[in-house]
């Protein structure tokens, strides 16, 4: 395995070292995402028949810990197709779901919508959790202002602290997300780095942020070991338990729930579009679709062609980028000059900050360890 000093792609997806600066490959020009891919796929995802025997003994554990609850186990929802279809098949499956929403402003009307067709439907109570917009506002300033590509950690943490937090207080054991290796196996910790590292996060927003954080929700490795070995709450990644073809899910999505599509992954976010459509190709070189479209041909979903074709294609369309643009500046209380400002900043990375990544990459390790051994829910 060796670092490329001239231009390669890989010869199995489209990752090159244009796209990730420390790719590696193998004597046969195979990248170590997808390397990476074969190493774990096997204790990630269970398919076919095997996979629905284990998923229905999953089910009965569930059913069984959360008899006498109103409900049974959790899900999160954002109005995305991988969300969604948690929220279907749990119901399908014959779980009882409580769902969860965490609003942190940037919602599309679109999505929005997606979320309550889709539970109305599926007859799910939801809670919403509205996150307070000036604390909010001033972590993700925070985090332009550092120069950082991880513009959506405050999020996306957020998101797995709120989960926790209601499933310890509604005393449920079992959290099904959405997430699937399938077709989310390549992690590239340049591109983003942090979800889980409060310590990250809390330096970046002491160097550049105003407002304190009285009510953002947030979680230390202390909690997180309270959580999965005290209170004993599980995430199930119940997507790795099925055939998960993403395309045929949507069709079925709409057909069956009237689910619209938002134009690309995790675009159902106002900012999470515009960060992935603009901020990180323009300032950090990082198109996220090189990863995303990999991981569909590395689960047999897409063709190397189809997926060059696709990113041949302008990532945003131009109307909206301008809507876009105006939009996440004001929202922000940004001026054009300040944003400009931001942009031109030299870049960083999560390094020149306070944080605790050779823990977090051990702790990953410990759990696709146990996961091998089947010890930890894949």
């Amino acid at each position: 395995m060796k670092l490329s000093s001239e231009y390669q792609a890989c010869r199995r997806c489209i990752m090159d070292t244009k796209a990730d600066k420390s790719i590696q490959f193998d004597s046969e020009g195979i990248c170590n995402h997808c390397q990476r891919y074969d190493q774990l796929v096997e204790s990630r995802v269970i398919k076919g028949d095997a996979g629905r025997k284990v998923l229905d003994e999953l089910v009965e554990r569930i059913k069984k810990t959360g008899k006498g609850n109103d409900y049974d186990c959790l899900v999160g929802v954002s109005g995305g197709v991988d969300s969604t279809y948690v929220a279907y098949l749990v119901k399908k499956i014959g779980l009882r779901p409580l769902a969860i929403h965490f609003d942190n402003g940037w919602n599309s009307e679109l999505a929005v919508q997606n979320i309550e067709k889709t539970l109305k439907k599926l007859d799910i109570d939801l809670i919403t959790y509205v996150i307070d917009w000036d604390e909010f506002k001033d972590l993700q300033l925070s985090f332009l202002r550092a120069s950082v590509p991880d513009g959506e950690i405050p999020t996306d943490h957020a998101i797995f602290a709120l989960l926790w937090r209601e499933a310890v207080k509604h005393g449920i054991k079992y959290i099904i997300s959405g997430m699937n290796f399938t077709t989310e196996s390549i992690s590239v910790p340049d591109w983003s780095y942090g979800h889980s590292d409060w310590r990250y996060i809390k330096n970046v927003h002491k160097k550049y942020g105003a407002v304190r954080l009285k009510t953002y929700p947030h979680y230390n490795f202390i909690y997180l070991f309270y959580v999965n070995f005290i209170r004993r709450v599980r995430t199930v990644s119940i997507l790795n338990y099925i055939d998960y073809n993403k395309e045929a899910v949507m069709r079925l999505l709409q057909d069956e729930l009237g689910w619209v599509y938002y134009g690309g992954k995790h675009y159902e976010s106002v900012y999470t579009r515009f960060y992935q459509g603009y901020i990180l190709p323009t300032k950090f070189g990082v198109d996220k679709r090189y990863g995303h479209l990999s991981d569909l041909i590395n689960a047999g979903q897409l063709s190397r062609e189809q997926a060059l074709l696709e990113l041949a294609k302008p990532a945003y369309e131009e109307g909206m980028l301008k809507q876009d643009k105006a939009y996440v500046i004001k929202k922000l209380s940004l001026s054009g000059d300040q944003f400009n400002e931001i942009m031109n900043a030299p870049i960083k990375s999560f390094r020149d900050y306070k944080n605790s990544y050779g823990f977090v990459q051990a702790l990953r390790n410990l759990v696709n360890l146990l996961r091998k051994f089947g010890l930890y829910p894949r």
